[in-house]
């Protein structure tokens, strides 16, 4: 048959069909290697999650940490020695940790400390007066000024304010042993 005999075929459909495996023995290499890349990336995966070194959960519940965080103390106890003055706060010491945010500025009407004329009044009522207000509050001033301290310290800081202030009162005397503080010492002594 001459080539002008021979079909021509523009359709792709029709043309024979071939494949790449052409031999024995490349079908049966890949066969293989279609078993073998799969259950070697399967090994790859599982060593590369396995390497992690992840804890279990509700496994770190027991380390030291998390039982420090749980067990730590939600607040402190101090012990003051009330029959000792030296173990208690100084009247500058208790002006500084409680009274100096609104006496150095003035907030909610509190007079300066070093106002000798807002001062003024306030000290000729007393000691006693003073210490009331300081204990029981008075106008925006909470009781004790919001703060945590004994009757005698703040007592000790009325004091340090009033005469820095230009008044001239005398130094808390510290309450008798059985009495728990400076402020209910003169009522125990009037009762008897």
């Amino acid at each position: 048959m001459s080539d002008a005999h021979k079909p021509v075929i523009n359709d792709p459909h029709d043309m024979p069909h071939e494949g790449p495996i052409k031999t024995p023995k490349q079908l049966v290499v890949t066969v293989v290697f279609s078993f073998l890349i799969p259950i070697f990336l399967i090994v790859l995966l599982a060593t590369y999650v396995a390497g992690f070194n992840k804890p279990g959960a509700g496994t770190e519940l027991l380390a030291e940490e998390a039982v420090a965080r749980r067990i730590q103390p939600v607040g402190t106890v101090e012990i003051k020695d009330l029959a000792d003055p030296a173990a208690m706060k100084t009247g500058e010491q208790v002006f500084n940790a409680q009274c100096a945010a609104c006496h150095t500025t003035g907030a909610a009407g509190a007079p300066k400390l070093g106002d000798n004329a807002a001062w003024a009044a306030r000290v000729s009522t007393g000691y006693d007066a003073l210490l009331n207000s300081a204990l029981h509050g008075k106008g925006n001033m909470g009781a004790q000024g919001g703060g945590d301290f004994t009757d005698f310290e703040i007592g000790r800081a009325v004091v340090y304010m009033a005469n820095k202030s230009g008044g001239s009162l005398k130094e808390p005397v510290m309450a008798p042993a059985g009495a728990a503080s400076g402020a209910e010492a003169p009522a125990s002594a009037a009762s008897n």
